[in-house]
C-alpha cells in the first residue's frame, strides 16, 4: 500500500531522534508527542476521499521519505538580504533548516512585556510557560501532517505579548531552507497575545538553492480580550519545495486579527487557516494572493467559526494561474446558534492566463442563527478582451497590455497591506513578474 513504508520510515526517524528533542523529559510534552505519533501511525496521510484533500496529488509526499533536516548550515546575513522585505527590521529571528540561528538574528531592545525566543530553548528551560497553549488549538486529528509536526516538533518561534504590551515595530520570522535536499523541517510557532496587547508578525519562507525539501509548519495564535494582531506570511521557496502550513487562531472578546498570505513559489503549497471567534465582538480579516505557473499547485483552505455574537469576518483571496498550474480556494464560514448579529463575507476571484490552467473555488456558508448578515461570491475568468483592445489602442504591445491587466488584478490585495515595507516589497515582486520593471515604468 502506497504510503505505509513511508509512515514506518517516519516512525523509525522518531525513535532515532526522540531522545534529542527539546523538553523530552517534560511529562506533558512527551505525552503530547507520543499521542501525535500514535495518531499518525493509526491514520496516516489524508485520503483523496476526504473533502478537503480530494483535489491534490499527494504522491510526492507518499512516495518519498523526507528525513529530518540537518543542523544549521553556515550562512551570512548578506545571503538573506535579497529575499527580505525589510533588511533593516529591528527584530528578526532566522531559522535555518528549522533551527534557530542566533548569529543571523537580532532581538535587542524588545519592549517591556514582549517575549521573543526560540521554541526549543523555551521547551528546555521554561516549559511551564507553554503548557496552557502548546498543542491545545492545533488539530492533529483532522490531518496526518499536523500529527507528524506535533510528534517531531523541535524549534520555531515563541512570541508572547503581555497584557497591555505594544510592539510598535514588527517581529520578522525568516525560515531558510539551504542544502536541505530530501529533508523535512517541522516548524512550530506559538503566539500568545495578552489582553489589549498589539503586535505585528511577518513570516518569510525562502530557499537558497533548488533542492527538493518539505516544510511542515504549524502556528498557533491565541488572542485575549482586546488584543490586536497583524500577521503576514510570504512564500519564496524553490519550485521543488513542498510546503504545508496549518494556522490556528483563537480570538477572545473584542480582539482583532488581520492576515495576508502571499504564495507564488513552490511545487505544492497549501495553507490551512482555522479561526475561532470564541467571544463577542471578535473581528477577523483574511486576505490572500496566489499566482502559479508551470505545474505548480497552490491551495488555501479557510474555516472561520463564529461561536459568539456581534463578530465580523472578511475574506478576500485572488489567484492568477498560468500554464498547467492549479489554484484552489476552499473557504467555510460557520455561524453557530448563539452567534447572532454576525457579519461575515468571503470573496474569491481567479484569473486564468492559459486554457490549461485550472481554478477551483468553493466558498461555503453554514448558518445556524437567524439574525446575521452573510454573503459569499466567486469568479473565474480570462482577461477582458475589451480592456486588452483599449490598452493596445494606446500603443501598448499585447504582452505589455496583458501583464498590466494582471498586475492591476493582483495588486488590489496589496493595497490592503498597511505595513509599508512589506507592501513595497511585494509590489516590486509583482512588478518584476508581470511588468518586467517597477510600477512607475508601466
Amino acid at each position: 500500500m502506497i504510503g505505509t513504508d513511508i509512515q514506518n520510515g517516519y516512525y523509525q526517524d522518531h525513535r532515532r531522534i526522540e531522545n534529542t528533542l527539546p523538553g523530552r523529559k517534560v511529562p506533558w510534552l512527551a505525552r503530547l508527542r507520543s499521542e501525535a505519533l500514535e495518531r499518525f501511525m493509526a491514520h496516516g496521510f489524508p485520503s483523496s476521499r476526504e473533502e478537503n484533500w480530494k483535489y491534490i496529488d499527494q504522491l510526492p509526499l507518499k512516495r518519498r521519505h523526507f528525513r529530518p533536516a540537518r543542523a544549521e548550515r553556515p550562512l551570512s546575513k548578506d545571503d538573506l538580504v535579497p529575499y527580505l522585505p525589510d533588511d533593516h527590521a529591528r527584530w528578526r529571528m532566522v531559522f535555518v533548516n528549522g533551527r534557530f540561528a542566533p548569529s543571523l538574528s537580532r532581538l535587542e531592545g524588545l519592549p517591556a512585556g514582549v517575549t521573543v525566543s526560540g521554541l526549543a530553548a523555551t521547551l528546555e528551560h521554561e516549559p511551564a510557560m507553554l503548557e496552557p497553549y502548546l498543542g491545545r488549538y492545533a488539530d492533529i486529528n483532522g490531518q496526518g501532517f499536523g500529527a507528524l509536526n506535533t510528534a517531531f516538533m523541535n524549534d520555531g518561534a515563541y512570541i508572547r505579548l503581555g497584557p497591555g504590551a505594544i510592539a510598535e515595530e514588527p517581529v520578522h520570522l525568516v525560515y531558510v531552507a539551504s542544502g536541505a535536499g530530501d529533508s523535512v523541517a517541522h516548524v512550530r510557532n506559538l503566539v500568545v497575545a495578552g489582553e489589549n496587547s498589539q503586535g505585528t508578525l511577518v513570516e518569510t519562507y525562502l530557499s537558497l538553492d533548488d533542492e527538493s525539501c518539505f516544510t511542515n509548519v504549524i502556528t498557533e495564535v491565541i488572542s485575549a480580550q482586546g488584543a490586536h494582531l497583524a500577521h503576514y506570511k510570504l512564500g519564496q521557496e524553490s519550485v521543488r519545495t513542498l510546503h504545508l502550513a496549518g494556522i490556528y487562531i483563537h480570538q477572545g472578546r473584542n480582539s482583532q486579527y488581520a492576515a495576508c498570505n502571499v504564495a507564488g513559489d513552490g511545487q505544492w503549497v497549501r495553507n490551512d487557516l482555522n479561526v475561532v471567534l470564541d467571544a463577542e465582538g471578535g473581528d477577523c480579516i483574511l486576505n490572500g494572493l496566489y499566482f502559479t505557473a508551470a505545474h505548480q499547485q497552490v491551495e488555501h483552505h479557510t474555516r472561520i467559526d463564529h461561536r459568539a455574537g456581534h463578530g465580523t469576518s472578511r475574506q478576500l483571496y485572488k489567484g492568477v494561474m498560468d500554464d498547467h498550474s492549479r489554484g484552489i480556494f476552499s473557504g467555510r464560514v460557520v455561524v453557530h446558534p448563539n452567534a447572532q448579529k454576525t457579519d461575515a463575507r468571503q470573496t474569491n476571484n481567479n484569473l486564468l492566463l492559459s486554457e490549461n490552467a485550472e481554478a477551483i473555488s468553493r466558498p461555503q456558508l453554514e448558518i445556524y442563527a437567524d439574525d446575521v448578515k452573510c454573503a459569499h461570491g466567486s469568479t473565474v475568468g480570462y482577461l477582458d478582451e475589451e480592456a486588452l483592445f483599449y490598452l493596445r489602442s494606446r500603443a501598448l504591445d499585447e504582452d505589455h497590455a496583458r501583464n498590466l491587466l494582471v498586475y492591476a488584478f493582483a495588486s488590489d490585495i496589496l493595497q490592503q497591506i498597511t505595513l509599508m515595507p512589506v507592501r513595497a516589497y511585494l509590489e516590486r515582486r509583482l512588478a518584476n513578474r508581470f511588468l518586467k520593471g517597477p510600477p512607475s515604468e508601466a
